[in-house]
């Protein structure tokens, strides 16, 4: 891939100050007193002029060393450490699909860390039987949100530099699931001068959107998802990255590397029961998976893992008539179960484990 030199260019606007012209008018008789007193006015004038040329050009240097240091207060490394964060919630009625906390008060309130270890792990099973987990991170689009990381013009990334975002969930375009864009700076750039998308494009870096989606959930601070799929070599703490300025938190799950398809996130069948089947009374999401008596067990079934050339943690999520949950316990038995409905919804799963 190609990449073109890019340079920032600072422009400084002086700040022209007109001096207001002394004026004066004398007698007309001609008189030398006349001419004396038009004389000593003319003086005094010229007097102020020269106080107010040297008051108002020390008002203009103040100006400019006011604007300098604005300008490199902008143009300075930020240390996240010392940044305000952003407020996180995943469970309003602008972010939360299946998970809103006006349909469950018992839901974390705004910006409080969630434990997705203890709400939000599911146990169900991958198409051969085998036993797996997976997480719960709502629905998400096929349309991925585009996040930016920043490299070097030699293609080393910029060490200590967060990536960049520029939205969080409840804001329209939110994604899980994020397209890189390459950003290519300077060889003088330093790490978190610039901490906005905003920023970016004032700078003029060139930027070039590549196929590769990772799935990094932004999440409020200190909240908890331990778990990772043996083939997910990444950190189970939370990552940093920046949002307009302030800090966030997101997981990043890379069970399986992802690119996109025809433009969007790839998608890969799920089939699922629930205590009450869709149409009825309380049915669907709200009435909970259907499980096994006395454990958690559900029989909801993935139709591959990862390692499978099809996987990926985004799932069109198939419905079965919950009549048939006994007899589902593979990738066979869930194809010939009844579907009530298809493509439901598509939903960020990515498989933890597999037993």
């Amino acid at each position: 891939m190609s990449r073109s030199r890019r340079t920032f260019l600072t422009t400084l606007a002086a700040a022209g100050v007109t001096l207001p012209l002394a004026g004066c008018t004398g007698s007309d008789d001609g008189s030398d007193a006349s001419t004396e007193a038009m004389t000593e006015s003319m003086t005094a004038e010229d007097a102020m002029t020269e106080g107010d040329g040297e008051s108002m050009g020390a008002e203009t240097d103040a100006m400019d060393e006011e604007m300098t240091e604005s300008m490199d207060s902008e143009m300075s490394p930020t240390d996240p450490g010392e940044a305000p964060r952003a407020s996180i919630d995943r469970f309003s009625d602008s972010a939360g699909m299946l998970h809103r906390r006006s349909q469950n008060d018992a839901l974390p309130g705004p910006d409080e860390p969630i434990d997705f270890d203890s709400l939000f792990l599911t146990q169900g099973y991958g198409p051969g039987g085998d036993i797996i987990e997976y997480y719960d991170f709502d629905v998400q689009s096929t349309q991925p949100a585009p996040i930016y990381a920043l490299f070097y013009e030699n293609g080393d990334p910029v060490e200590g530099q967060l990536n960049i975002i520029d939205v969080i969930p409840g804001d329209e375009g939110y994604n899980d699931f994020w397209q890189v864009h390459l950003v290519t700076v300077p060889d003088d750039y330093e790490a978190n001068t610039v901490t906005s998308v905003q920023g970016i494009q004032d700078a003029g870096f060139d930027i070039s959107p590549t196929s590769t989606v990772k799935n990094c959930p932004i999440v409020p601070d200190g909240s908890t998802a331990s778990m990772r799929h043996s083939a997910d070599k990444s950190p189970a703490s939370p990552v940093e990255g920046w949002y307009e300025g302030e800090v966030v938190s997101y997981f990043l799950f890379e069970e399986a590397s992802l690119s996109l398809r025809d433009g969007s996130v790839p998608l890969s069948p799920i089939y699922v029961s629930f205590n009450t089947n869709p149409g009825e009374d309380g049915g669907g999401p709200t009435s909970g998976f259907m499980s096994e008596e006395g454990n958690d067990q559900t029989h909801n079934v993935t139709a591959t893992v990862p390692g499978d050339d099809a996987y990926s943690p985004l799932w069109s999520v198939n419905i079965y008539d919950n009549a048939d949950f006994d007899t589902v316990s593979d990738l066979d038995s869930a194809s010939s179960a009844t579907v009530l409905n298809a493509g439901a919804a598509t939903v960020n799963c990515p498989v933890v484990s597999e037993q």
